[in-house]
């Protein structure tokens, strides 16, 4: 076998409208002539300055589908403008592995180097996990198997789930869990863990979403779920045993910090309507409902209901103590009614721009006819008993006719 060694441009991927234009980053690209098929897997192993740990890891990962893995594979290892004798370890390495590939990038990045490998590569499952092969190795055939057989579109592994074990520092456990908070409250999100290094997609669906991701480091992977998920993709996800790289030189309060700008980059463009996630949804989309699982739907409604509800009882007791009651009612209930609207629309059910907008705002209005109905007939009633009721019994009335409603609305909306 002779080993093939090519300078070439990262393939063009056309970022959205709205973002910078690049110039693609120059890649060396060496691997074995190999006849047979194309490989059905490419895990990328992203790597900078990784000269004593790389031989071993990569060693290890071969070996592990050699074994277990019934296809063909390709691992390339991605070299991120390594100071060190990285890049040497690499071409060794495919020297002696005809499964084992090596590209190199004249710039540092980790989304950088996926964004290379995975544009280029001919693989139908893409790939990649961390050099330190903190995630067990198991898990990986229950990563890639649900995107070989077209039930998920990505796949991601999770240490936050209650099945998953997972060893590492107080510091680096607060710092995920808080991030992926935000993640859900900011963003929406329905999967669970963001930062896991072990994450595969389906090369139809990379085509798709990469030119719409802009960040070229450790927010990339986020980013990519992120959008996934908008354009109603299936994300699968897979309990993992994990175990902290005790020399990882990853800087968290740098990259923590980067993440936040990168998710109010994100936050900005969904809510301005820049990014084309409906055209990719109808593409290649599910019918499932844009904005996770419906039990973090429910989290996210039950939280915008509250504080709406919260809104229209402190307008009505703001208004009764100089209008009468039911049109206080009625006026505290439209404008918390349209905030209701709005916020669900975006955060619970992950829908953006002005497309939709009016329609839902008009069936939005037509639960507050129903709404209003409830809380008028209970005012009624009140009245009816105690005529001179004090403001607080009538507000808690009307938060109990509100109450009731909220049921129907949740599956009402869902369905809408």
């Amino acid at each position: 076998m002779s080993t093939l060694v090519r300078t070439e441009p990262t393939p063009e991927v056309t970022g959205p409208p709205f973002a910078p234009a690049t110039t693609p980053d120059p890649v060396t690209r060496v691997q074995q002539e190999r006849p047979g098929p194309s490989p059905v897997l490419d895990v990328v192993v992203p790597v900078y300055d990784e000269e004593v740990t790389l031989a071993a890891c990569v060693r290890r990962l071969h070996a592990h589908l050699r074994d277990t893995f019934p296809y063909p594979y390709r691992i390339t290892v991605a070299d991120n403008a390594s100071t060190d004798r990285t890049w040497q370890v690499a071409l060794d390495l495919v020297e002696v592995l005809p499964e084992v590939a090596a590209v190199h990038l004249d710039a540092k990045g980790r989304g950088r180097a996926l964004r290379a490998v995975w544009a280029a590569s001919d693989a139908p499952v893409l790939a990649y996990m961390d050099v330190d092969l903190s995630t067990d190795l198991d898990a990986l055939w229950p990563l890639v198997a649900p995107l070989m057989s077209g039930h998920s579109d990505l796949a991601i592994g999770t240490r936050l789930h209650r099945t998953s074990r997972v060893v590492r520092g107080t510091l680096r456990e607060t710092t995920s869990r808080g991030y992926n908070l935000l993640l859900r409250a900011g963003l929406g999100v329905g999967f669970s863990d963001a930062q896991c290094g072990f994450k595969a997609v389906r090369a139809d669906v990379a085509a798709e979403l990469l030119p719409l991701v802009e960040d070229t480091a450790w927010f990339f992977d986020t980013e990519l779920l992120v959008l996934a998920e908008r354009c109603r993709l299936r994300i699968h996800e897979v309990p993992v045993d994990w175990w902290d790289d005790p020399d990882s030189r990853v800087d968290v309060v740098g990259t923590a910090l980067d993440d936040l700008r990168g998710m109010r980059r994100v936050h900005r463009a969904l809510r301005r309507g820049e990014l084309p996630v409906e055209q990719i949804r109808e593409r290649v989309g599910r019918n499932a409902p844009v904005g996770g699982v419906v039990g973090g739907q429910v989290v996210r409604f039950a939280l915008v209901g509250a504080t709406t509800t919260l809104l229209h009882l402190a307008l009505f007791a703001v208004l009764a103590t100089a209008v009468a009651p039911q049109p206080s009612n009625l006026l505290a209930l439209l404008v918390a009614t349209v905030v209701n609207t709005s916020a669900n629309r975006r955060w619970t059910f992950g829908l953006s721009g002005a497309r939709g907008a009016l329609r839902h705002q008009a069936q939005g209005l037509a639960i507050f006819g129903a709404t209003w109905a409830m809380t008028a007939g209970g005012l009624a009633a009140l009245g009816a008993v105690l005529p001179h009721a004090p403001t607080p019994l009538q507000t808690l009335v009307v938060g109990g006719c509100t109450v009731a409603a909220t049921v129907a609305k949740f599956a009402l909306m869902r369905r809408w």
